[in-house]
């Protein structure tokens, strides 16, 4: 049972038994319902049959009961006895009493007629017709049924009997059971069962072999997808892609979204590939000037170039510091959630910066109570000194940052006077390692990763960074945070 068809086929196998089992179950059941109400039927036919003879003043052995052995007859009166029965009816149950030998009574005789005095007619002098005083009733209520059995010269049957009431001349209450064989009953649910019980292993063997195929057809795509996987793992080659079916169903999206997760695996492999590759390069660099510096200052004392050797060191540091911080960020560090107000954070930022060849114009609004974001203090702090420092790094003679509200956030603007950002360029700034001036050097031009860090931050704590023109020349870009409430 570990297959999926074969789990599909039990299971449709076993749903499919239970709605049969249930409505055979119902089809007997109204079956039997419907052919026990036509033998009630004809019982009660042959009850009121009899049961008008009595009310005649038919004396009991000369009661005419029909077929006895489709509808044997038993009168009983109102203590019970038996006084009158089918012929050859040996034996009866069902109807409150099983005997059929017929009590000791005087057999009532019909009482005669009233008659006018001159015996021709039974007219009144109006002319109307009189009721007879000598004539019992029938009772018109429903009859009781009962199932039971019946032996006829011989033969034993089950049989639906009824029992109806009647009254006879001389007032007597008598009750005649009258039965209708269960034996057509019976064949015909017997035949419908017999049928059912046979065709039932059929249609199920139907049922499971169908649901079998059809599951392995809709999974022949699935094993596809699987097949290739394992040898995309197996040869390691990301450029590969899983076969999509021609249908739009559950599958074919299934292939679709396992071809686009192997597009983003490719493109994740790719750029880790691509930054492994650019941070060694960038690292190697320090590394060889600070070793060439510290081995001539070996051999040399005199010729160490100190000042140098610690620029290349904290080169070297903070290179190390935005490397470790993507690591973490790709790693998946969450930002913390210390309620931060962004209007003091710039200040303080900005006056830690001594070392700037051009003074920061800082404009925060008054009342920043409302400028709060929740997120890295430290995170956040680095951000703005990236944006700090690239403004410093290509401005003329002005760089500016604002604070202010902005549509349901913190909006934090980083402007300078330089040359500006072209719009074809304005979103490839934010990868890694990119520098669009390639005639500047390492030093001047930094490694290419604050303003990628930047963004991967501002992304993470909800926001967005994006850079736009300043007026005729120059860089805007735009930090936004959502509010912290």
């Amino acid at each position: 049972m570990r297959s999926v068809r074969a789990r599909a086929a039990l299971g449709a196998t076993l749903v499919v038994a239970l709605a049969l089992a249930a409505a055979g179950f119902a089809v007997l059941l109204v079956l039997r319902a419907n052919l026990t109400d036509q033998a009630g039927l004809q019982a009660e036919v042959a009850a009121r049959e009899v049961a008008g003879q009595l009310a005649l003043g038919v004396p009991y052995d000369r009661l005419e009961t029909g077929d006895e052995e489709d509808h044997p007859v038993q009168v009983t009166d109102e203590d019970g006895r038996v006084v009158a029965v089918s012929k050859d009816l040996e034996a009866i149950s069902g109807t409150g009493t099983d005997r059929v030998t017929r009590a000791p009574a005087p057999t009532p005789s019909p009482t005669p007629s009233s008659t006018a005095e001159d015996g021709d007619d039974d007219d009144d002098d109006d002319g109307t017709d009189s009721p007879d005083p000598a004539r019992g009733e029938v009772s018109t209520d429903d009859p009781d049924f009962a199932n039971g059995t019946a032996t006829v010269d011989g033969d034993r049957a089950d049989y639906r009997f009824a029992s109806v009431e009647a009254t006879n001349a001389a007032g007597l209450t008598l009750t005649v059971h009258a039965g209708a064989p269960l034996a057509a009953e019976q064949r015909a649910v017997g035949s419908v069962r017999g049928a059912m019980l046979t065709g039932l292993p059929v249609v199920l063997l139907v049922v499971a072999g169908v649901t079998w195929l059809v599951t392995r057809r809709a999974l022949r795509p699935v094993e596809g997808i699987r097949r290739e996987m394992a040898a995309i793992t197996a040869s390691e080659d990301l450029s590969r892609r899983v076969p999509e079916p021609g249908s739009h169903d559950e599958v074919a999206r299934l292939a679709r979204t396992t071809n686009e997760t192997l597009t983003a695996l490719e493109a994740s492999v790719e750029r880790q590939r691509r930054f492994v590759a650019d941070a060694s390069h960038e690292l190697r660099s320090p590394i060889a000037s600070l070793r060439t510096q510290l081995e001539v200052g070996a051999a040399h004392p005199e010729l160490l170039d100190v000042t140098g050797a610690v620029a290349d060191t904290v080169r070297l540091q903070a290179l190390a510091a935005d490397l470790l911080l993507l690591a973490r960020l790709d790693a998946g560090e969450r930002p913390g959630t210390a309620l931060l107000e962004l209007g003091a954070l710039v200040r303080e930022e900005v006056s830690q910066r001594t070392g700037d060849r051009i003074p920061v114009a800082v404009s925060v609004p008054e009342e920043a109570g409302g400028l709060e974001v929740t997120g890295s203090r430290t995170q956040l702090a680095r951000v703005v000194g990236n944006l700090l420092d690239n403004a410093e790094r290509h401005a003329r003679s002005a760089v500016a940052v604002a604070v202010r509200a902005e549509g349901g956030g913190v909006a934090v603007e980083v402007t300078d006077d330089g040359d500006g950002v072209a719009e074809a360029e304005r979103e490839r700034i934010f990868e890694r390692f990119v520098r669009l001036d390639d005639a500047r050097t390492r030093d001047e031009g930094g490694a290419g990763l604050g303003l990628a860090l930047a963004r991967d931050v501002a992304v993470r704590h909800g926001g967005r960074l994006t850079v736009t023109g300043a007026g005729e020349r120059g860089a805007r870009f735009t930090l936004w945070l959502p509010d912290a409430r």
